[in-house]
């Protein structure tokens, strides 16, 4: 933030439709292409679990009569086994096995096609369909072989793999539930002398709360009573307990210390900060991102290869003369092994874990391609006030050029022309009127000027609050050295310079050792600021940065990033979003820092709640550990392809190595687990 620009308060807009509808996974998005549309919430996915769990149970049971009924296991135990008719008994329950338990790999298989995107189901949905058909045909009298039991174990390892996987995809999502129960599901109601327990979906803005100690904050407000100590660690990232007085907003789902309070409610709940995050988690977690792109184009490829190579396996045994039912199990062995079921789910289940760790720890990825490129920044541009310094203004110095204004006076009417701002030069000013208890006069026709200041009608005098640069130029304000420690405001009254008033902003405690931090990895660091060049001078010297620009108008801050894009930089930008949205859009990464509930610029792709420099540190760390943990992924599951391919099309059979359609499917069930077990250890 710049301490002259605009004095607008940003909220969170166009989000607010953030209700709980929106607080699961939508885990269609996570599963190449399954028929998944029924997870979009989490107890949906819970009961898909449930029923691969109760199929998986009953085809067990009906596998081992079918092993039983089966020569070529009659043959390998050195048993006969046989009654009138047992072949029909065979085919009954080899049919329930193939109708009951692979009906979710059909009709997932149906729904692939349907939407002319073939994948994991359609080629399990083809093998045990093949299966099915030729041992039938056997039955009926065609030459060769069954293979109902592979058939059977087939189906029986694929649900069970399926049962394991999902279950830990549900785990990997689970971090998002855990966000949405940080909210209460009650609160206490205060109406009059009364206390009601009420739900938290029906609280309105206005109402009073009260919150007692260890419970969970119902809404977001204002202190309205009382004195404690809040825990929004998991909310914001701050490990700090922070204290809450009358007057200080609070975070719905943040946890209450010792004392009891009472809120006055600001938000309903579906426009509340968690709602918000909850949102804005599950939209980063559905937006797809370069390399989940790259991800898919592979997994549909490796669709039409395993098809393509199980023909092939298929025709080359069959045509140098091996049984048709030893080509026909190389081939559903090839078809099963190759599903590209690891590769669909290598980012999804990334990104899942990231973005939820990342929101628990005050970063908001908004734009996936902007977080995952963030391991490419090698400039970054801060704004100063609010992201260096603390952005607390403080009136340290008054003076008046005009005998008719005391210097109370002066900063009375500039209080008044203030008084409706949000900005922190703003809140100086009248926390100086307030301390020195003067009478504020109320303003009409308040106009905030772009990088220029604000102007009021107070009274019969036109107050205008004004940057040096803009009341040097247009009203020949007498220059002031101030030895650059601190921001100037220039009070012009009808026209006319009366006086300036000094504030200071003290810098953050991280800032020096985020920038540090940020040298020592090799990013260039700038500072831009619509301050003057003596305070911009002064910060930079202390935090030893590369470079500073000072007194640029929002409009030149835009210039000043695509300069630093044309030297042929990879810039990310961070400021609070308003004043300098033009600049964030234009940067590779835009990154706003928001205290609190104003989260979430528009332009920005990825918002730092706690305004705290080090999170940017955090944030280049994170997105190239999670970079990182997506090419493992993806070279994991493209690279057991290429071996457990051939092996399937059996190779190494002259050497009696042949893995059965069983074993492929163990095989394929062991490399999605590892690719969700290593989306599960990435740690911010």
């Amino acid at each position: 933030m710049d301490p002259h620009h605009d004095h607008a308060h940003h909220q969170m807009n166009g989000q607010q439709e953030a209700g709980h509808e929106h607080m699961h996974m939508d885990h269609s998005k996570q599963h190449g292409g399954h028929d998944m549309a029924s997870m979009h919430a989490g107890h949906d996915h819970g009961s898909m679990i449930n029923d691969f769990k109760k199929r998986f149970y009953v085809v067990l049971v009906l596998t081992v009569p079918v092993m039983l009924l089966s020569k070529m296991i009659q043959h390998w135990l050195g048993l006969t086994f046989s009654f009138p008719g047992d072949q029909y008994v065979l085919l009954g329950l080899s049919t329930i096995i193939y109708f009951y338990g692979g009906w979710p790999f059909l009709t997932g298989a149906r729904d692939e096609l349907k939407a002319g995107n073939p994948g994991m189901m359609t080629l399990v949905g083809f093998a045990i369909t093949v299966a099915y058909v030729y041992s039938v045909a056997v039955l009926l009298g065609l030459k060769g072989m069954d293979f109902f039991w592979e058939l059977a174990t087939l189906i029986l390892i694929m649900l069970l793999g399926h049962w394991i996987e999902m279950s830990a995809v549900a785990g990997a999502g689970r971090e998002l539930e855990l966000l949405v129960k940080l909210m209460p599901a009650e609160a206490h109601l205060i109406k009059g002398d009364v206390v009601q327990e009420v739900a938290t979906d029906s609280l309105q803005p206005g109402d009073i709360i009260l919150i007692k100690p260890g419970e969970k904050i119902a809404a977001d407000g204002v202190v309205s009573d009382g004195t404690s100590y809040v825990n929004e660690s998991m909310l914001t990232g701050e490990s700090r307990p922070v204290q809450k007085s009358a007057g200080d907003k609070v975070i719905a789902g943040a946890i209450n210390g010792h004392s009891a309070f009472q809120v006055k409610v600001t938000h309903n709940s579906a426009e509340s900060y968690l709602s918000q995050v909850i949102k804005l988690v599950n939209d980063a977690q559905q937006a797809k991102s370069g390399t989940q792109l790259l991800a898919d184009k592979a997994a549909r490829w490796l669709t039409i290869i395993a098809i393509a190579a199980g023909i092939i396996t298929f025709l080359v045994w069959w045509l140098t003369g091996s049984s048709l039912a030893f080509a026909m199990e190389r081939m559903v062995t090839v078809i099963v092994i190759c599903c590209p079921h690891a590769l669909g789910l290598a980012v999804p289940l990334v990104v899942a874990r990231s973005t939820t760790i990342a929101a628990q720890h005050g970063l908001l990825i908004k734009d996936r391609t902007a977080f995952e490129n963030s391991r490419k920044i090698d400039t970054l541009v801060f704004d100063k006030t609010g992201t260096l310094t603390v952005g607390k203004f403080e009136v340290t110095a008054m003076e008046s050029f005009d005998s008719t204004y005391s210097k109370e006076q002066l900063l009375a009417l500039a209080a008044a022309a203030e008084q409706q701002s949000e900005h922190p030069i703003a809140t100086g000013i009248l926390a100086k009127a307030k301390e020195l208890q003067l009478q504020v006069s109320t303003a009409g026709d308040v106009q905030a000027l772009a990088g220029k200041g604000i102007q009021a009608k107070v009274g019969n005098d036109t107050v205008l609050v004004a940057s040096p640069v803009y009341a040097q130029e247009h009203f020949h304000a007498p220059a002031v050295n101030t030895d650059g420690t601190g921001t100037l405001s220039y009070v012009i009254i009808n026209d006319k310079p009366a006086g300036y008033l000094l504030l200071s902003d003290e810098l953050r405690p991280e800032s020096a050792g985020a920038v540090q931090q940020l040298r020592q990895d090799g990013i260039t660091t700038v500072l831009l600021t619509g301050d003057n060049k003596k305070v911009a001078g002064a910060v930079g010297q202390k935090l030893q940065l590369d470079k500073v620009i000072a007194e640029v108008l929002p409009h030149e801050k835009l210039e000043q990033i695509k300069a630093l894009q044309q030297e042929g930089r990879y810039v990310a930008m961070t400021g609070d979003g308003i004043n300098d949205a033009p600049a964030l859009a234009q940067a590779n990464i835009g990154i706003a820092v928001g205290s609190g509930s104003d989260i979430a610029a528009e332009t920005a792709g990825i918002v730092l709640v706690n305004s705290n420099p080090a999170d940017i540190v955090s944030l280049i760390k994170f997105g190239k550990a999670t970079y990182r943990k997506m090419i493992q992924n993806l070279a994991w599951a493209t690279g057991y392809n290429l071996i457990a391919m051939p092996l399937a099309a059996g190779v190494l059979a002259p050497w009696g190595v042949i893995l059965s359609p069983a074993v492929g499917a163990v095989l394929m069930t062991v490399s999605t687990v590892v690719v969700a077990i290593n989306a599960k250890l990435l740690k911010l």
